[in-house]
């Protein structure tokens, strides 16, 4: 499906090679402050830079709101938007070659395209639309004081000139509310790690200590408090039972190397002979840090997403 969040709602549109890609953003209370300048500026994080790693498509993703805010304040009708593609080549001369590790191979598959343009669906260019949609949900969180912040922890090294690296990405939320969340169907750790893997080349998800707490001990691994309940460590990752306990919440998220290496490949057409492959300079060598405002932006609106289920979202409705 084409629709993110329960009750704070993303349902995005557009291809990668498409005229353009948008979105609409649900469920935003009225009255909430706007600020169209940081929107820009989230977006402006996302943008390729001028080094040899970087993407030579230069998009200059200026979005345009079309409808839900009205002098700077949302309406609590959907918020429209949209951002034009403006620096499209598409690669005629691969059209109809699997791309190993790509999205052609199972486009085909799924769909029967007998080329891979809707493929663009599964591109990260509708990343755009969800740093987009996370910019509003973090303009909504504002009055709690949440913060978000992104990191590299690790990353691969490339074989020669030309190939790409994967990247563990990890991220800190700080202030969030106790009581995020739900102990069984709906834990917040849960709809957390279901947003992460979305993201295009995500492939691993960890909170707190994560797989490593799979040696550890429960004598070591406990995270017990003193007599004013302050936590002495942090091995949970501030959600215990699926509910957030206050402490910052710490993930990490594993991308594999994007596909898309420049170095020739073997590979197949669509009719099964063999063929060779090689991608353009208009693809980055590794998802950060472009992907940093991204990982924000998904966190931010699965928060926003359950403080509107919460007795907190009294406070953006004004009753106290």
């Amino acid at each position: 499906m084409n629709r993110f969040g329960n009750s704070f709602t993303l349902t995005d549109f557009g291809e990668s090679h498409g005229k353009s890609i948008g979105g609409i953003v649900d469920g935003c209370p009225p009255g909430i402050d706007i600020d169209i300048e940081f929107i820009q500026n989230e977006l402006n994080r996302r943008a390729p830079s001028s080094a040899p790693h970087s993407t030579r498509r230069q998009e200059p993703d200026k979005v345009q709101i079309l409808s839900g805010i009205y002098q700077g304040k949302t309406t609590g009708a959907p918020i429209g938007f949209i951002i034009n593609n403006e620096d499209v080549q598409i690669d005629e001369k691969n059209l109809k070659v699997l791309k190993p590790s790509h999205a052609s191979f199972v486009y085909k598959e799924k769909y029967g395209h007998q080329d891979n343009f809707p493929a663009g669906r599964a591109s990260a260019r509708l990343t755009a639309c969800t740093v987009v949609a996370g910019a509003i949900a973090k303009l909504l969180l504002r009055p709690f004081n949440i913060s978000l912040e992104t990191y590299i922890l690790e990353s691969g090294t490339p074989t020669c000139e030309g190939d790409t690296v994967g990247v563990k990405v990890g991220c800190c939320i700080r202030n969030l509310p106790i009581g995020l969340g739900e102990p069984l169907y709906d834990k917040f750790d849960a709809r957390l790690a279901y947003a992460m893997m979305s993201l295009n080349a995500a492939k691993g998800f960890e909170i707190g200590k994560g797989f490593e707490s799979a040696r550890m001990s429960g004598a070591a691994y406990n995270d017990r408090q003193t007599n004013n309940f302050q936590f002495l460590s942090n091995h949970d990752g501030g959600v215990q039972a699926g509910i957030t306990n206050g402490q910052e919440v710490i993930f990490s998220v594993a991308f594999k190397p994007i596909p898309a290496i420049r170095i020739e490949q073997k590979t197949l057409d669509f009719e099964g002979n063999p063929t060779l492959y090689k991608a353009s300079n208009r693809n980055d060598l590794c998802v950060a840090p472009r992907i940093f405002p991204v990982i924000e932006a998904t966190a931010a609106m699965v928060i926003a997403d359950f403080i509107l289920q919460s007795k907190h979202s009294k406070y953006l409705y004004g009753e106290k």
